[in-house]
């Protein structure tokens, strides 16, 4: 199943009734590809290799669902990560290329406290994503992870991302650190099943990483 970046039309409002119950689909391309790093969100904790401890979602329950996905455009690393030190992974659909992902299907609310851990929020706000569903894009403020976008749909449900408001030509750019790309790497190859190898060279080809970290080095991170 691939993802599709939808500009416009992407579908009404939801219906408010039991919206905090209704199914949003994650769509992850960063750390959270991989399973365990994404689990400290839905249940709180730290991740291994990380600095910041999640306090998790109201609803604690593992996805409903879990599928690799691909979306066009690509990846760059940028800003300063108090996580994990070096810069973080964002999405830009402008840039050349497909960029490698993974979906879970969360109800809204989980979707809602995974957004406001994400931009170093109190859980519990239940967002209006009516804009993001009925445009494909939404800014909620103008940090760094605020920015929605629709992605696609599967089985009936919104496929939701968020990433910086900039695109990879207005952020500065800067390369992430070791625990990091060993976290995104090892989460490519978990959600896709790709050697390190090939992980590896997807990642060094990334605005930001590709100025610091060759393929060949990021491998050797990823066979540890």
């Amino acid at each position: 199943m691939e993802g599709r970046y939808v500009r416009q039309g992407c579908g009404e409002a939801p219906d408010r009734v039991n919206a905090a119950d209704q199914a949003v689909w994650y769509v992850a391309y960063g750390s959270n590809l991989c399973g365990e790093r994404f689990a400290c969100y839905l249940s709180g904790g730290r991740p291994r290799g990380g600095r910041r401890v999640y306090t998790g979602c109201r609803d604690t329950r593992p996805a409903r669902d879990v599928r690799s996905v691909t979306l066009p455009g690509g990846i760059y690393f940028a800003l300063e990560s108090l996580t994990w030190g070096g810069g973080m992974a964002f999405y830009d659909p402008a840039l050349p290329g497909r960029a490698a992902a993974r979906a879970y299907l969360l109800s809204r609310a989980q979707f809602c406290d995974v957004v406001s851990q994400e931009m170093r929020r109190e859980v519990g706000e239940d967002l209006d994503l009516s804009r993001v569903l009925a445009t494909g894009r939404q800014v909620i403020g103008p940090g760094r992870y605020e920015t929605l976008i629709k992605v696609g749909e599967h089985g009936g449900h919104p496929m939701l991302t968020f990433t910086s408001p900039d695109g990879s030509d207005g952020a500065g750019l800067n390369a992430p650190s070791a625990p990091y790309l060993t976290m995104v790497g090892n989460g490519l190859r978990e959600a896709h099943g790709w050697t390190a190898g090939r992980a590896a060279g997807y990642l060094s080809t990334c605005p930001g990483a590709r100025e610091a970290w060759s393929a060949s080095r990021i491998e050797a991170l990823l066979r540890g």
